[in-house]
């Protein structure tokens, strides 16, 4: 064996170059830079190269279809690249929610669920999605009940399977509370301080 060989585990010979690049100035630069100086730099640079998207107006029936088709297969190919990342379930379906399309938000929750149903972040957002639909119809004055029933079995569901999570216990009373079903948030936390996982 050479000299600019040595031996590694394995037995297989780790080659060393002959000559080495050196150094020739080894003083120091007479202009020095600070580590902050660089920092700086390095974010006026990232703020230069990045620029914002152009914002579109959407002005026909069929052109907001496409662009709709479009977000749900961007969504749709970041939840196929990792099912386990919750947030892009959640961007989904509040994305959904916020163009009116309930059913297919409900959808995407559900799915969230089968991928990880002991997610308290899905379980919560999903229950306030519910929620917040069940507000919009009772101020537009329509029979609510149903929408609140929605929202009410989803907690009914979180609390069966996770039931030592404290923030279902109290988002559902306080549902209750809210919608004035003061018999309803007593009940709630009745349950919870009788069963036997506290």
């Amino acid at each position: 064996m050479s000299d600019d060989e040595e031996q590694q585990s394995g037995n297989k010979p780790l080659r060393l170059p002959k000559k080495a690049a050196k150094v020739k100035n080894k003083a120091p630069a007479q202009l020095q830079i600070t580590a902050e100086q660089l920092l700086r730099e390095a974010k006026e640079r990232e703020l230069e190269l990045i620029p914002l998207p152009p914002k579109t107006k959407i002005t026909d029936p069929d052109e907001l279809l496409e662009f709709q088709r479009r977000k749900r297969k961007e969504f749709e190919d970041g939840i196929r690249k990792n099912r386990m990342q919750i947030a892009n379930w959640i961007k989904y379906g509040k994305w959904e929610e916020s163009i009116g399309e309930i059913q297919r938000s409900r959808s995407v929750f559900e799915r969230a669920l089968d991928v990880d149903h002991r997610s308290i972040t899905i379980w919560l957002q999903y229950a306030e999605m519910e929620m917040r639909y069940a507000t919009q119809y009772y101020y537009a004055r329509f029979d609510w009940s149903k929408q609140i029933n929605h929202a009410r079995n989803i907690f009914d569901r979180a609390v069966t399977i996770l039931p030592r999570a404290m923030q279902f216990w109290l988002k559902y009373s306080y549902m209750e509370e809210v919608i004035e079903n003061v018999p309803g948030a007593r009940q709630v936390r009745e349950f919870r301080n009788s069963s036997c996982f506290f």
